[in-house]
């Protein structure tokens, strides 16, 4: 990768983001870590004032992709930015027998070779629903075969 502070192409972007977004799917905060500074700001919908730190991130990503380890994230687009790019990205997240598709954006922003910022926009209220929804239909189901 380029000097930091340099213009990244949008295929340079691309290529990251092969090797960067595949680490999100499964169980492996070191993984998706090691892509990370170690002064890393990180924030999401769930965490919208964010982290700092890698120690801060590593424990938040344990909880996360402990619950969501089958959570798939696509690119479908990279947009140059000074010291990084936008990275436009679909979400396959299954919730029970269904997949809630999410769309959204970030913005990564590098040191180096690694990313120093990272912040992750999209509306989660289709993924809370179908969550709710599921919790919903499993608790009317374990209820009904507890009272049989």
């Amino acid at each position: 990768m380029k000097k930091h502070d340099q213009l990244m192409t949008r295929d340079e972007a691309c290529k990251f983001s092969a090797e960067w977004l595949p680490a999100w799917t499964g169980n492996h905060p070191q993984k998706v870590a090691s892509f990370y500074a170690d002064d890393l700001f990180y924030s999401d919908p769930a965490i919208p004032d964010g982290i700092e730190g890698k120690s801060a991130f590593v424990a938040y990503l344990s909880k996360l992709l402990g619950n969501n380890p089958n959570w798939v994230w696509t690119q479908l687009d990279a947009i140059p930015m000074e010291g990084g790019f936008v990275n436009k990205w679909r979400l396959d997240a299954p919730v029970g027998d269904k997949i809630v598709m999410c769309r959204g954006v970030c913005t990564v922003k590098f040191k180096e070779s690694l990313i120093c910022r990272n912040e992750v926009y999209f509306d989660t209220m289709p993924l809370l629903s179908a969550i709710a929804n599921w919790n919903k239909r499993n608790h009317a189901t374990s209820v009904s075969t507890h009272m049989s």
